[in-house]
């Protein structure tokens, strides 16, 4: 788990699925709506679970689409993980793209 420094404190961000260099993470505890955070190469970009939109940030093309693809496949349990998320529990890992 890596962790960060946000203003008063620190942050971890558990990582949840990683594949083609790409890590997907969640924070716990983390501002509505539901989402995910998205890192490659140096960039990161945030996707809303419901909807497959980015809220911020860009990656590069083919990993975007890459992420969407994973995203699309793991909605319900990308759910599921955020609920586990906000309620402070452990998270689940979810299966990577093959």
């Amino acid at each position: 788990m890596r962790c960060f420094r946000v203003s008063a404190g620190c942050r971890c961000t558990p990582e949840i699925s990683r594949f083609y260099g790409i890590v997907i993470k969640m924070l716990h505890n983390d501002h509505q709506p539901p989402h995910f955070h998205a890192e490659h190469g140096g960039d990161q970009m945030i996707v809303a679970i419901e909807t497959l939109g980015v809220i911020a940030g860009k990656l590069r093309p083919r990993a975007t689409g890459l992420v969407m693809e994973w995203a699309s496949q793991h909605q319900d349990e990308l759910q599921h993980v955020w609920e586990q998320a906000r309620s402070q529990e452990p998270l689940d890992r979810v299966d990577p793209l093959p």
